[in-house]
């Protein structure tokens, strides 16, 4: 009986798998075809393949480059997610392992920052940047996003330093180790995995943000998102060239989800097994 609840679970597993594949396999064919082969209803599986998506993305028929867009958006989620592991790890540090008074009150104040519909916001902040001169700016990005990904990125990184034996914490302190060389070399190689979910998450979340930078962007700060959307016209066919620049600006992101997949899988894991 466990082995076929096992093999029905694996069976499962596959299935959801290969549900959650089957889009991007889609789009992925799709970027291969020819604008007039992607448009027809029902979809051709035989149609001929072509690269010609791929080179109106990168600006052969005489379009705009999208290296531009690609740099913005690895400046602005890069250094964000560094800003909010820099800010968030000394945080959740003092809300799990030495915990401040009313530190429950505090997560849920950070919790509650992310209940505002980001819409809500969009006004008063595109006033400030632009009564700031900051309007186009790649670092007025930089700020949203560490703002936005700081407080989900206190409660991970909460969760996982709760997880660490204090003994081992105590023990540094009665070797003289003070909290500055506590955080570097006791606490961060411990809680590595935690940390780089946390990353990950951040990064693509200030990756894929496309309101904020589509209203306070132009030319200059433009990201890959709002880079994407110009594709979309009224007129003529652009389901292939969209499914290129989309499987194109994906990459980073399933590259770093590759890379730091086992260190994901701890940091998300970790504690659920006592």
């Amino acid at each position: 009986m466990n082995v076929v609840r096992r093999n029905g679970l694996g069976l499962l597993a596959w299935l959801s798998g290969i549900v959650f594949f089957l889009p991007i396999a889609w789009m992925a064919l799709t970027s291969f075809h020819s604008e007039s082969d992607a448009a027809t209803n029902p979809p051709s599986f035989a149609a001929a393949l072509t690269l010609d998506g791929y080179r109106e993305f990168f600006g052969a028929g005489g379009g705009a480059s999208p290296w531009p867009a690609l740099i913005n958006s690895t400046v602005a989620s890069v250094a964000s997610t560094l800003l909010v592991l820099l800010l968030a790890f000394p945080a959740a540090y003092a809300l799990s392992v030495n915990r401040v008074r009313k530190w429950t009150d505090v997560l849920f104040f950070f919790l509650s920052t992310k209940m505002l519909p980001a819409v809500a916001g969009l006004l008063p902040i595109y006033l400030f940047a632009r009564n700031a001169g900051m309007l186009d700016n790649i670092w007025l990005l930089v700020i949203l996003y560490t703002s936005m990904n700081l407080p989900i990125a206190v409660w991970m990184m909460q969760s996982f330093l709760a997880e660490i034996p204090v003994a081992v914490i105590e023990a540094a302190k009665v070797d003289g180790a003070r909290l500055p060389t506590i955080l570097a070399r006791v606490v961060a190689p411990i809680s590595l995995p935690g940390i780089a979910a946390t990353a990950l998450i951040c990064f693509i979340f200030s990756w894929n943000e496309l309101l904020f930078a589509r209203v306070l962007t132009g030319v200059v700060a433009e990201t890959a998102p709002v880079f994407l959307t110009g594709f979309i016209t009224s007129q003529g066919l652009f389901l292939a060239k969209v499914c290129a620049a989309s499987l194109v600006i994906s990459l980073p992101v399933l590259a770093a989800g590759f890379a730091a997949q086992d260190k994901l899988v701890q940091g998300l894991s970790l504690g659920a097994v006592k």
